[in-house]
């Protein structure tokens, strides 16, 4: 019987919007608690090291206010492990992070600092916090993933959803099978299976016949659509394109 995916849904460019202007709105707390009344199982937040969208004070509040578990993105640096271990989220997934991009650009470098990361997810899994890697769907990273005791690996999807938007159907194909055996890869190796970056209803749909995806973690496609539809229906038509994937529901 296949089971349904979960939907994080990432807040963060409610907070870029706010931060444009200024001031206090929009409030991505609120986002928040319209997308868990819509059916989100969890909240992602990624607290940047430049503060550019999602600030302190909303990682905060978001743990103190919402009724769902709360994934805290962040680079793997001493000062993010101290706060989120005050925070205390459900998760921290660690991501690479630039300040020159725009957004997170692809999966972390395991082989690089691998001592370093090593000690956060010590870290962090000390606390009581759930670790997750964000990374590329290869099995060597994978590999090192289960080595250094993470949780969960999120696999990249950006380079399949922006290859299928550039119209390269060699590419896109390519980038999809990748993305399979690495879920299987994982999966048998004990580690819990996302994904995340660039999703939108036709991708979700797609990787969701992959049945060892338990998680997609969605926010600027989520955050664009409900500018047009509101957040309840963005998320509405989502849960329907994961669930169509997944086998739950019918044309």
């Amino acid at each position: 019987m296949p089971f349904p995916i979960r939907l994080g849904v990432n807040i963060d460019h409610v907070a870029t919007l706010r931060n444009a202007r200024g001031g206090l709105r929009p409030d991505p707390i609120r986002a928040a608690h319209q997308a868990i009344a819509a059916g989100a199982d969890g909240i992602t937040a990624h607290l940047r090291e430049d503060r550019r969208h999602i600030r302190d004070a909303d990682m905060r509040r978001l743990k103190s206010e919402i009724s769902r578990p709360l994934n805290f993105e962040m680079a793997a640096t001493e000062e993010m492990v101290k706060i989120a271990c005050s925070v205390l989220p459900h998760a921290c997934c660690l991501v690479p992070e630039k300040r020159e991009e725009r957004t997170t650009e692809g999966g972390l470098d395991l082989h690089y600092d691998t001592d370093h990361i090593r000690r956060a997810i010590g870290t962090l899994k000390d606390a009581g916090i759930r670790v997750s890697l964000f990374i590329e769907a290869d099995e060597s990273a994978i590999e090192t993933a289960k080595a250094l005791e993470a949780d969960i690996v999120e696999l990249h999807t950006g380079t399949w959803c922006h290859a299928i938007e550039m119209g390269d159907a060699a590419m896109a194909k390519a980038e999809f099978s990748r993305l399979v055996r690495g879920a299987r890869f994982a999966d048998a190796a004990g580690l819990e299976v996302h994904a995340g970056h660039g999703l939108d209803y036709a991708t979700a749909e797609r990787l969701a016949g992959c049945v060892q995806f338990v998680e997609f973690n969605i926010g600027h496609f989520l955050i664009g659509e409900a500018v047009f539809v509101g957040m309840s229906e963005a998320l509405r038509q989502m849960r329907h394109a994961m669930d169509l994937g997944r086998g739950l529901v019918k044309v």
